[in-house]
């Protein structure tokens, strides 16, 4: 399950796709409308003072893997839309108003790309060309988001279920192809929140497609099943990356991996200084 980041007013909003809908992390919300330092006794407080909220608190409210502050991944109290809304009624704030609608808005825009899934790809090209990234690097960006939406497909028929599961042969696949895991990656990147895609060069990208492409096919000429024999295949699959990595730093005298980030300079920004 992928955290992503929504934007209000300069604070981001954790949210994911739960259900087939948008879920929050609760903490951003009362964060946003309260600027508050202790968002846990802030919570505490608000439950107390509404006892109807307090009794429907489990139910409004689901633990959902987020990426937390500290960059791990954890179980983070979360709401859908209307969820929200009702959470909302016991913030007593004059940000409250705006937030509403933004809030209806980005509900509205997740109905329109359900029933028309390429206003997703297009949204997601717009923003990433906001955030200053060239045309060459979101089109493999996307290409990329395409095979790894194929490999978790595949991860899930044949016996893939939970999400610590899809992290340990993400990180199998990576280690292979990269000699990192994920979170290693992160680290060699300067990266904390950040999702480590969105700051790979052209190449890292290239090779990260590679491996999951390789991993996908292998997984389906073998026919695994189980968690098991889908591990053997994500290093297998990695294998071919880097091995291919490996074979092209060799012939061009230039490392593939990169510390470089995109958290001070935008993409584009970067590349014409090369």
């Amino acid at each position: 399950m992928d955290t992503k980041i929504a934007v209000f007013k300069g604070k981001e909003v954790r949210k994911t796709i739960h259900n087939n809908e948008w879920w929050f992390s609760v903490a951003d919300i009362v964060e946003v409308l309260t600027d508050t330092s202790d968002i846990r006794q802030y919570v505490k407080k608000m439950r107390s003072r509404d006892p109807e909220l307090n009794s429907y608190w489990g139910t409004i409210c689901t633990p959902l893997e987020m990426i937390a502050k500290d960059g791990k991944k954890r179980n983070l109290n979360c709401a859908n839309t209307e969820g929200i809304f009702r959470i909302i009624q016991s913030i007593p704030s004059p940000k409250a108003e705006p937030f509403k609608r933004w809030l209806a808005k980005v509900g509205y825009e997740r109905v329109q790309e359900i029933e028309d899934p390429e206003l997703a790809t297009k949204r997601t090209r717009a923003l990433y060309k906001a955030k200053g990234y060239s045309d060459n690097w979101i089109e493999k960006r996307m290409r990329g988001i395409a095979i790894r939406d194929e490999l978790t497909d595949e991860w899930q028929k044949r016996g893939v279920r939970e999400a610590s599961e899809y992290a340990i042969l993400t990180a199998e696949i990576s280690k292979a192809a990269f000699d990192m895991t994920p979170s290693e990656y992160k680290k060699h990147k300067k990266l904390k929140r950040e999702n480590l895609r969105d700051h790979m060069t052209d190449l890292e990208l290239i090779f990260s497609m590679l491996g999951e492409a390789s991993t996908t096919e292998i997984a389906r000429t073998r026919d695994v099943r189980g968690f098991d024999e889908n591990k053997d295949a994500a290093k297998d699959g990695g294998g071919v990356a880097g091995r291919a990595r490996k074979d092209l730093e060799k012939k061009s005298g230039r490392k593939v991996i990169s510390e470089q980030n995109y958290l001070d300079e935008p993409e584009d920004k970067k590349l014409l200084g090369k």
